[in-house]
């Protein structure tokens, strides 16, 4: 297994940041179940599906697996993924404000930017939400897709959206007037 300190060395090896986007990539491209740690399954089947046998290679299939990642149909795989990787705890169903900032900038910001920022602007500043769900995690991602931004025309609110997101349009609309 390797650990959080080896995976610190493995990106120190790669010459990427632990936080960069792409050890969540490769994370996902293992099938990783714990944060911070990789089993010898996980390793292997990753390492085999990216045809890496060395750091060297590793490094050179990053930007293959990004475009991979980035690719709609696999995008929506990997966005659920980076929720459920960071569950840490058995039977959690939800993660913190402050993570899940965090994490919507890491895999949404350079998606869409504008979005993310506000959303975590609201998120920083409501008092109703705690935490984030499964359900409101993927309604954000379908609210970035689906609806025209800034001006918001098209949002309906008797649509089935998360209640936080009918919630974050009325504090935009608030905001912009």
């Amino acid at each position: 297994m390797i650990d959080p300190e080896g995976i610190e060395t493995l990106c120190s090896d790669m010459e990427v940041d632990h936080t960069d986007v792409r050890i969540l990539m490769l994370a996902w491209k293992m099938k990783a179940e714990k944060q911070g740690y990789f089993i010898l399954e996980e390793w292997r089947r990753g390492l085999k599906a990216l045809r890496a046998d060395t750091i060297n290679k590793l490094k050179k299939a990053l930007p293959e697996l990004e475009k991979e990642v980035k690719r709609p149909s696999t995008f929506v795989d990997f966005y659920s993924y980076a929720f459920r990787y960071c569950l840490t705890e058995e039977k959690q169903k939800s993660i913190d404000i402050e993570s899940i900032c965090e994490l919507l900038d890491l895999v949404l910001g350079s998606q869409f930017h504008a979005q993310v920022n506000l959303f975590i602007q609201y998120l920083k500043t409501q008092n109703d939400y705690k935490v984030i769900n499964m359900d409101q995690w993927m309604g954000f991602y379908r609210f970035c897709n689906e609806i025209s931004f800034p001006e918001l025309s098209n949002y309906d609110p008797n649509l089935a959206w998360p209640l936080i997101l009918d919630n974050f349009v009325e504090w935009l609309k608030a905001k912009q007037s």
